[in-house]
């Protein structure tokens, strides 16, 4: 007879959800069972829907698993209702071998985050996000003039107008 050895695992996170993240539908769930899992739409009122349901369950904090764009809707609502929110890479959650459904892949998400294997991903805080929005913002502006400069230029070129002999910057700027 062979010696059966079990490791079990601490139970970190006990009131915790998995959400895996989809592009036209989310799966959430808050337990192993399959009653546990449930499939929500993307619009506004679904989102409110999941986060009515994580409430009603008692779920005190919730992992996401997305690689795309389609989580950040989900995650404000969670956040603004006072749900604790991960936001997990998807590198550190895909080690199931196979092919896995979305059921699988939120249930899986989910066991991690309850045994506390799962860290978010930095989300920077709305100051920082603003910040980057008007730095990329004024960066395109630049490269914007920098082309039109180098058109402008080029155009008097073509019409044999060369102020650029007599002229350092045509756009007047002192150098």
């Amino acid at each position: 007879m062979e010696n059966e050895k079990h490791i079990s695992m601490e139970i970190i996170n006990l009131c915790a959800a998995g959400i895996d993240i989809g592009s036209r539908s989310h799966f959430v769930v808050i337990g192993q069972g399959e009653k546990d899992v449930r499939e929500f739409g993307i619009y506004n009122e679904d989102l409110k829907s999941i986060s009515n349901w994580l409430k009603e369950s008692q779920i005190k904090t919730v992992a996401m698993e997305s690689s795309g764009t389609y989580r950040q809707s989900l995650y404000a609502v969670l956040l603004s209702d006072g749900f604790q929110v991960i936001l997990c890479n998807g590198k550190f959650t895909k080690n199931i071998k196979g092919k896995k459904t979305d059921v699988q892949e939120c249930q899986w998400v989910q066991k991690l985050h309850s045994i506390g294997l799962l860290s978010g991903s930095f989300l920077p805080d709305l100051q920082t996000k603003q910040l980057h929005t008007y730095c990329r913002h004024r960066g395109n502006l630049v490269d914007t003039a920098a082309d039109a400069s180098s058109k402008m230029q080029k155009y008097l070129r073509l019409l044999n107008l060369r102020l650029d002999i007599i002229v350092k910057d045509i756009r007047g700027l002192q150098v």
